[in-house]
């Protein structure tokens, strides 16, 4: 149900959730996660009104934080990662571009499967556009699944890729910068204590030397970083990714990386906190490279870079080490090499995209109309020779914001196959990566304190 006003929303939690000043009390645990939770994010996700979209958005929040469910910052484990008081494990960090809620409610369920802790949820800049999900509400649906699976313990929320674009950033830097802190406030409003600063966009590989051609992305990385600083929640450290090779084009180097972080060290206040991980590029592209037939092309993955950097970085840098892009639609046979590579966190989108789409079950009039709508609203991002199938392909993750509702909407015995198999490769996923029983590390090295904004007037 989604609720249209505020008496709504009122009568909708009774006898669940009661508000407080700054908090809210859990009075039935059973009525909120088998009615209130499922109402209050189709609230917070589809309502018109943006009074009650966002009370909504704030009491999913709170009801997290009043069962367990706390958004935090993965700092402390990526400092005892590279201390090596914890690993044996890479951190999954889990793009989720459509149907949010039920797609996270089942990558909580594998998580408690098997007891899993360290476990990232995140979306890009570019996937807010396009999927329609700004930061609060992404977050909401994320907290929401937790609740309503019984989720307990720090939920981590990332955004990823949050980078300048490089044409815009030459040609005006200021707003081009002053876009990007804006987006970063409201992802810290809605709980992102974890943020992956993309600045690779700016390396100018035709300078002289490496320091020149890294110059702009340090730099714009320090500067990003110290307003993260400047502006996260008394108490919380957030975790800042940076990145030195944009995914896609060559592979990195350690020589690149040492560069990047020299000049980044120097450009950070004296005594500042700084990256927790490295991104690098190692042969992978995102999503995939579609072959004519829509079928996606084998990649030949480096993994000594990933180890090479990682090492240099835990040894001489104290971060955790390096995080690997675009692997979702790798092999399945590769991923128990990552922690073999103790690579820090690797980021996962659109195979958990494909298994949506391609399922049999998924219903052929919906793909077809997406596929439809994609043809006319993304016909400038057609590639001279590109059949249909490469074109879709790489397009089809924009169809999940104009049909959200749709999507959302599937009946619920599709609903429910879809999402199996996704707990199922998730769980796969996860005994991979080995951050099955991580929750122990967890609780041991991060530090959680209790964020709430404000409770908006209307309530």
């Amino acid at each position: 149900m989604i609720w249209t006003t505020m008496q709504e929303i009122r009568n909708g939690i009774d006898g669940a959730i009661r508000i407080g000043e700054t908090e809210v009390t859990i009075v039935d645990a059973h009525a909120v996660r088998s009615r209130a939770v499922d109402d209050l994010i189709w609230t917070a996700v589809f309502a018109t009104d943006e009074a009650v979209k966002a009370s909504a958005i704030w009491l999913i929040r709170a009801t997290a934080c009043a069962v367990g469910a706390i958004p935090s910052s993965i700092q402390g484990l990526y400092e005892a990662m590279a201390r090596g008081d914890a690993g044996g494990f890479t951190v999954p960090a889990m793009n989720i571009r459509g149907i949010t809620y039920d797609v996270c409610r089942a990558a909580f369920r594998a998580a408690k499967a098997k007891d899993v802790g360290a476990l990232i949820f995140e979306i890009a800049k570019s996937e807010i556009g396009y999927t329609e999900q700004r930061p609060a509400e992404y977050a909401a649906a994320v907290l929401a699944a937790a609740v309503k699976e019984g989720f307990v313990g720090p939920v981590f929320i990332q955004g990823d890729h949050f980078q300048a674009k490089a044409s815009s950033y030459f040609k005006d830097p200021v707003k081009e910068l002053d876009g990007l802190k804006t987006l970063i406030r409201d992802a810290l409003d809605a709980g992102f204590y974890n943020i992956d600063i993309d600045s690779s966009t700016l390396v100018v590989l035709e300078r002289p030397t490496e320091e020149e051609q890294q110059r702009d992305n340090f730099e714009v990385a320090a500067a990003m970083t110290e307003f993260i600083r400047g502006h996260e929640p008394q108490g919380i450290t957030v975790s800042v990714g940076g990145e030195i090779g944009e995914v896609g084009g060559r592979n990195s180097t350690v020589e690149e990386f040492e560069v990047y972080m020299q000049g980044l060290t120097k450009a950070l206040p004296q005594g500042m906190k700084g990256i927790s991980k490295i991104s690098v590029q190692t042969g992978t592209s995102h999503g995939g490279i579609p072959l004519p037939d829509g079928t996606v092309a084998k990649v030949k993955l480096d993994f000594q870079v990933l180890e090479d950097i990682g090492a240099v970085a835990r040894a001489k840098y104290g971060i955790a080490g390096t995080v690997q892009h675009g692997a979702s639609t790798l092999p399945d046979d590769m991923f128990h090499r990552f922690p073999e590579a103790r690579v820090a966190e690797v980021h996962l989108a659109t195979g958990f995209q494909n298994m949506i789409f391609d399922h049999a079950s998924f219903p052929a009039d919906l793909r077809a109309r997406v596929y439809e709508h994609l043809k006319v609203a993304s016909a400038k991002e057609r590639k001279d020779g590109e059949t249909d199938e490469q074109f879709l392909y790489k397009n089809r993750k924009k169809g999940f914001g104009p049909f959200k509702h749709e999507m959302w909407s599937l009946p619920d015995e599709v609903n429910r196959v879809i999402m199996a198999e996704l707990e199922a490769k998730f769980g796969f996923l996860y005994a991979q990566l080995r951050v099955n029983g991580s929750s122990e590390a967890v609780a041991k090295h991060v530090v959680c304190p209790l964020v709430m904004p404000p409770r908006p007037a209307g309530l």
